[in-house]
């Protein structure tokens, strides 16, 4: 044991003896460096930055291949626009609707002709036909000359606004078949093939306004009214006779008294004759007025506006709301404007031809009748019940006996 110990030191020693002799030849080749260095290790090469180091191009896709071009559809043929549809009232064919309208009267008199004239205008108005044309103050001995000046300006439709220049028609409605006549006539007036017209049951329109006449003088004391005509003709004495049976429908005291105005049958525009009659009828004591009149009518209403008098329209059915200085206690409605607002739609959907005739009644909605301008309620409860009560027929027994006393049978 001893042994092994003693040759692993030899064996040291002689080891560390070599290490250092080298060591010291090495310091006598040196002139003072050290002799012994590390060699500098090699420099690395420079990593590419990277916006030098490219990247591989990714490869190109391939493009896609073009869709053929979808072949153009050959354009639709136009398809030929459609002529506008005749307008129905059109009735000789030129393209423009043309009215006519021709009044015995004052077109501006503010009544009865004034309202035939104005219907034909909202009317025309309202559809985009041409203004209408008028000739009125129509005497009616020229009557067939001055209704076949107006058949020669190409109209369409002709309105014969009143029965007293309705002799004419049986000749023109056979001279002129292109042209629509329509005429507002007597209901004695005969049907003809060549002719529409409207009339109205008068004597009813009279009795309920002779009722609400007496409605007023209930409320307001009195017991007359005058009635200023022209001359007496047979609507007029139909106008009278039911007014008065309206009136003693209130009370039985009450009455009407007929004045006339005017130098000759037909004569309501005679506003001298009128003024002189409704100052007689102030003397004899009257408490209302009704000016069956035309021209005359209006000078009349403000004569009775200044002596404080009960006061009634003739035909015209807006008095109750009308602008101006002239008032109104009662509208007595046979509007002849307001008969065209109704007739002419039929006669534009064909629903009235010519050779017919449209009656206007008495009912509750018509637009004939009698109205008061600004009732109690009581008055308007009690005028809506006779008219119900008109609108049965109830006294058209009566109005016949009357209609008999005024046309002779």
């Amino acid at each position: 044991m001893k042994r092994r110990t003693i040759i692993w030191f030899a064996a040291v020693m002689a080891v560390f003896g070599l290490v250092a002799s080298s060591c010291g030849d090495d310091d006598d080749a040196d002139d003072g460096a050290a002799a012994v260095t590390e060699a500098a290790p090699e420099p690395a090469e420079e990593a590419p930055t990277a916006a030098e180091e490219e990247e591989p191009m990714a490869e190109e896709e391939p493009m896609a291949e073009e869709e053929p071009m979808a072949e153009e559809e050959p354009m639709a043929e136009e398809e030929p626009m459609a002529e506008p549809e005749a307008d129905p009232m059109d009735y000789n064919g030129d393209g423009v609707v043309r009215i006519g309208v021709a009044v015995p009267g004052d077109a501006n008199d503010g009544a009865y002709y004034q309202a035939s004239v104005d219907g034909a205008r909202e009317f025309a108005a309202a559809n985009g036909y041409a203004e209408p044309l008028y000739i009125d103050k129509i005497d009616q001995a020229e009557a067939a000359t001055e209704l076949r000046n107006l058949a020669d300006q190409g109209l369409d439709v002709i309105v014969i606004a009143a029965g007293e220049i309705s002799e004419p028609l049986p000749d023109l409605t056979e001279e002129y078949p292109d042209i629509f006549w329509y005429c507002r006539c007597e209901d004695t007036f005969p049907d003809l093939p060549g002719l529409a017209q409207s009339s109205d049951n008068s004597a009813a329109i009279e009795y309920i306004a002779g009722f609400a006449a007496g409605l007023l003088l209930e409320d307001r004391g009195g017991d007359s009214v005058y009635m200023l005509g022209a001359h007496g003709a047979g609507f007029e004495v139909e106008t009278e006779l039911s007014f008065r049976m309206g009136l003693k429908a209130v009370d039985e005291a009450y009455d009407i008294h007929y004045v006339p105005t005017g130098a000759h049958p037909f004569d309501f525009d005679n506003v001298a004759g009128a003024s002189e009659a409704f100052h007689n009828a102030v003397a004899a004591g009257a408490d209302a007025i009704y000016p069956y009149l035309g021209g005359a009518h209006n000078p009349v209403i403000a004569l009775a506006n200044e002596e404080g008098l009960l006061t009634m329209s003739a035909g015209a059915s807006d008095v109750c709301t009308r602008e101006g200085d002239l008032h109104w206690d009662l509208a007595i409605k046979f509007d002849g404007g307001d008969y065209i607002r109704a007739v002419f739609p039929l006669i534009q959907q064909g629903r009235l031809q010519e050779g017919e005739r449209f009656i206007f009644t008495v009912e509750p909605g018509s637009v004939a009748g009698a109205e008061i301008c600004d009732p109690t309620p009581e008055q308007a409860e009690r005028m809506e019940a006779e008219i119900e009560k008109v609108g049965t027929g109830v006294f058209e027994d009566q109005f016949n006996e009357i209609r008999a006393i005024a046309y002779g049978g």
